[in-house]
């Protein structure tokens, strides 16, 4: 592949000034094959490239573990990919940070009966606020990330849209860029199928061609939720009782609440029922886990908190995802949308498994409006 056709226009690819020599570009190296492709493309663009990697980990167990981005095997992965490519590479220690930031974070969720979305709260902190500084400092002409989602310009500014490739869009996790942190970033692989980064990865030479993707939140990679939460939260394990939503007849006990969550079906443990039970809310303080049928977990409304707005709102009628995997669907926005503020979404059809703790995201079409936390739920 020659540099011509890996990068047919390094400017535009960059949103760059041409020509792009004698302009500086920061990319942030997970270790994966997204952001190693992103380095690769922005080497052979002509500008100065500083690979920068955080160290989300230390060196204990998480450190090596598989799935676990930001931590050992992906340092070296990323370090390799830097020396592949000739260019500079910074490993930043943002451990103890990372932990109280958002580790502990997500089990202090958890252990008040919210669902959390630990891989926003990320993005939020480490990896956008803080590798943005850096790279200020640094003197960047901007920071490139390994994102699926595009980076467009409209009339008032930058964008944020949805990736070309629906499958692989994550615009879902970004509801929380500042309209100055995404004048600063940029996103190369938006308009790109998986298949063409690890085809261009291979062409490359890069070891991480055929890495396998990271499943599931990287600081817990084999899926167990309540283990990472017990072992920043002894208390967690504390049993309860299991009641019907609406006769308030105790069914069972569970052995803690944070083996639950909104919508759960299985693992109720709960036998000789006349039909399916979900879980359709959780009382922390009581310790409580209540079911019932699915109807109960139908949703007419969120309100929403510490929201953030990116643009200004279109005339348009909006959508919302309320889950990372969630079909958009009709929503009315009641309420100022941005800077922190509460707002209410109001659903044009009954919603199914929105749990408090929950992002709430806001779409005009392609385009990424907002979005905020989900405080609590009403009920059709």
């Amino acid at each position: 592949m020659t540099e011509q056709t890996l990068i047919p226009d390094a400017a535009a690819l960059f949103q760059l000034d041409a020509p792009l020599h004698g302009k500086r570009i920061v990319v942030a190296m997970s270790g994966g094959v997204d952001s190693s492709v992103v380095a690769a493309l922005a080497a052979r663009s002509g500008a100065e490239v500083i690979g920068v990697t955080l160290q989300l980990y230390d060196s204990g167990p998480a450190g090596s573990r598989k799935g676990a981005c930001c931590a050992g095997d992906d340092i070296r992965d990323a370090r390799a990919v830097a020396d592949r490519l000739g260019i500079v590479h910074h490993v930043i220690d943002h451990a103890s940070q990372f932990r109280e930031d958002v580790v502990e974070r997500f089990a202090d969720e958890y252990l008040s009966g919210r669902t959390p979305i630990p891989c926003i709260r990320c993005n939020m902190g480490p990896k956008f606020t803080d590798l943005f500084a850096m790279a200020r400092e640094l003197g960047a002409d901007c920071l490139a990330t390994g994102h699926y989602v595009r980076r467009e310009m409209g009339t008032s500014g930058a964008e944020l849209h949805r990736a070309l490739d629906p499958a692989r869009d994550q615009s879902y996790f970004l509801f929380a860029t500042t309209q100055a942190q995404l004048d600063f970033l940029r996103f190369p692989l938006g308009g790109l199928p998986k298949s063409e980064v690890r085809r261009i990865a291979e062409a490359e030479g890069l070891r991480v061609a055929a890495k396998p993707d990271s499943q599931d939140i990287c600081f817990v990679p084999d899926g167990d939720y309540a283990k990472v939460v017990r072992a920043v939260r002894p208390e967690a394990e504390l049993g309860g009782e299991i009641v019907h939503a609406t006769s308030g007849a105790v069914l069972g006990t569970h052995k803690g609440i944070i083996h639950f969550t909104v919508g759960q079906r299985r693992g109720l443990e709960i036998g000789g029922q006349a039909e399916p039970l979900y879980v359709t809310g959780i009382d922390a303080a009581a310790r409580q886990v209540r079911v019932g049928p699915r109807h109960l977990l139908a949703v007419g409304a969120a309100r929403l908190s510490e929201t953030n707005r990116i643009g200004s709102l279109p005339d348009v009628p909006l959508l919302a995802k309320v889950r990372s995997l969630a079909k958009p669907v009709p929503v009315r926005l009641e309420g100022q949308l941005g800077d922190g503020a509460d707002c209410t979404i109001r659903f044009e059809q009954p919603e199914y498994g929105v749990a408090p703790g929950q992002a709430a995201v806001l779409y005009a079409g392609e385009r990424v409006v907002g979005g905020g936390w989900i405080e609590e739920t009403a009920s059709i």
